[in-house]
Order: structure tokens, then C-alpha cells, then sequence
């Protein structure tokens, strides 16, 4: 639930975007991402967000479904445009955004009397974002989601900070706090799980995640060190990244969240979960687009086989 819009990305990395003469087009957002993510590794998704009523949401229902994203939960608003974003490359690490989501973007008018909260309660993940807090109506409909998942096994929050999209950034912590008590698995990165919490150490940064309430299962992602899982009961795993020439990073953790979501239904063990995650994501990093990047378990498989991310693109 959240995050869907038009990602254009340049043809040509090295180049400033005053400088770049074309573009590729690509279903975006976060959730989207992961929920395509999912699909590739043969699992059945679904998405609940909003597009404007123009062509670029029409192009993005027709990518959900092409990627068998089930869309029915996707509608459209006819008070705002479908948000476009626009990324700089600059490998390996430097890929500034440029956001148009002004005056306000359609997936945060999801509204919580249009929730199909039987479908929400049904779903085997749940996965909403900290995006979805940073304005209303969205703001509570996210809420509203993640307390029908109360008892629910896997409801997952990734904490996803973006702090221009907030226009009061001090108002984060509180709610980061209440829907972390209906969430039973957290996903961020360092810089989202100090805002979540105020701790940078990994452990201690997991830690603080366990104890906001129902969260059994804490990611945090380390970035060049890799990442770290620390569940309820103890169980603790740490993985290191694997190799990859990067063409763009920007699509990797929601490659990473949908390899995620795929090892917890597969029930397997926290290493090889966080092993294949991180997989995933380094074969998307070493690709350009991130939706239409995301890998097969084949793909994935390939790359832990060759010890990198870079590996052949399916012609």
C-alpha cells in the first residue's frame, strides 16, 4: 500500500539532468516496486494506491498488470496528476531524486472509507510504508490498515523516509511509534531507523525496533556493510552485500523487500532470506530501470552462484 507514480530515468549516466537529452520510463514507487518485486519470484500480489486521471496512470496500471500486479485497488483521482520522478546517475552512489508530487500526489489521497479492509486482513504480508504517514487522508488510512492487521502474522512497515515529502518532519517519530505497534516486521535503512527510534547502532537500532511493541522481526540495512536482522526470539543474522557494478541503486531495496516478503512465505531461515534479499537488490543496482530490473529466482540464483550482482539481463 502507498508510493506508485512515473519513474524517468536518463539514457545516459555521468550527465546532469540539465544536460541529458532522453529518458526512460518506468513504473515507480516503492511499494509498487516491491509488489512487482514479489510478483517475479511467483508470488501473488496486490496494490492499493492512487493515479491521476491521465495517461501516465493509465501507463501505470497497465505495467502493474504486465508485471501481474493485481490493480483493482488502484484508482484514480481526478483533482491531481500522477507524480513523476526524475533521478541524476551518478555511479556508484550519488543519484539525486527530483520529486513532482505538488500540490498533492494521488497515493496520498487514499482515503480510509475506501479501504477494502477484508482483502487487507486476508493478505498473508501486508506492506505499508512511512510515506503513507506523511500526510492525510493517506496518514490515517495507513493507521486504519495497519490496525486491521492486528494478530496477523506478517504486516510489515518500512520506515521509507523521505523528508521533503513531510512538511512538519518533528510530527515523524510519534507516528512512526503507533504504527510500529501493529507492524510485526520493520525495514529501514541507518538514516530511517534513527528517525523511528533516535538509535544509529545497528544492534541497538533493532533493538529499539522490537520494543515498540508487536514487531517480532527487525531489517536494518547497512549499506556498504550489509545488513542486519534481528528477530523476537533471538535469532540474529548479519549478511555482507555482494559485489555488483552499479548502474543505478535506487531500485535495490525494493528488490531487497520483495525477495524479503518471498523468504518469510517461504518460511525459510533468516540467513538465507537476508542472503537471496541481498541478491536481489545487488542485480537491480546493476541494472538501470528498477521495476521492469527486478530479478527471477533464477536471476537470483545465478548471481549468489557468481558472486555478483552483475550478471546477464533475460533478452
Amino acid at each position: 500500500m502507498g508510493r506508485l507514480g512515473v519513474d524517468l530515468y536518463p539514457l545516459t549516466s555521468g550527465v546532469g539532468l540539465d544536460r541529458v537529452e532522453s529518458f526512460g520510463r518506468f513504473l515507480g514507487g516503492s511499494p509498487a516496486n516491491v509488489a512487482v518485486a514479489a510478483a517475479r519470484l511467483g508470488r501473488r500480489t496486490a496494490l492499493v494506491s492512487r493515479t491521476g486521471a491521465d495517461p501516465f496512470g493509465t501507463f501505470l496500471r497497465r505495467e502493474l498488470a504486465e508485471f501481474g500486479v493485481d490493480a483493482r485497488w488502484v484508482t484514480e483521482v481526478g483533482a491531481y496528476p500522477t507524480p513523476v520522478t526524475f533521478c541524476a546517475l551518478f555511479p556508484p552512489d550519488d543519484f539525486p531524486l527530483y520529486f513532482y508530487r505538488r500540490p498533492q500526489a494521488p497515493d496520498l489521497e487514499i482515503h480510509p472509507h475506501e479501504l477494502d479492509l477484508d482483502a487487507i486482513r486476508a493478505a498473508r504480508v501486508f506492506w505499508a510504508t512511512g510515506t503513507g504517514l506523511c500526510a492525510e487522508p493517506s496518514r490515517t488510512a495507513t493507521l486504519e490498515a495497519l490496525r486491521a492487521r492486528s494478530g496477523q502474522e506478517t504486516t510489515v512497515l518500512d520506515l521509507d523516509w523521505r523528508p521533503v515529502f513531510w512538511t512538519d518532519p518533528a510530527q515523524a517519530r510519534a507516528l512512526y511509534a503507533e504504527a510500529l505497534r501493529h507492524a510485526t516486521v520493520a525495514v529501514g535503512n541507518l538514516d530511517e531507523c534513527e528517525v523511528a527510534t533516535g538509535e544509529r547502532d545497528p544492534d541497538t537500532a533493532a533493538r529499539a525496533l522490537l520494543a515498540t511493541g508487536a514487531v517480532r522481526l527487525a531489517v536494518v540495512k547497512q549499506g556498504p556493510r550489509g545488513v542486519l536482522a534481528l528477530a523476537a526470539d533471538g535469532t540474529r543474522a548479519e549478511v555482507p552485500p555482494l559485489p555488483v557494478e552499479v548502474v543505478n541503486g535506487l531500485g535495490a531495496g525494493d528488490a531487497f523487500g520483495g525477495a524479503l516478503v518471498h523468504g518469510l512465505l517461504a518460511g525459510w531461515d533468516l540467513e538465507r532470506t537476508l542472503r537471496h534479499a541481498n541478491a536481489a537488490g545487488s542485480v537491480v543496482a546493476g541494472r538501470l530501470p528498477c521495476s521492469s530490473a527486478m530479478p527471477d529466482a533464477a536471476e537470483i540464483a545465478e548471481a549468489l552462484a557468481a558472486g555478483t550482482g552483475t550478471i546477464p539481463e533475460k533478452g
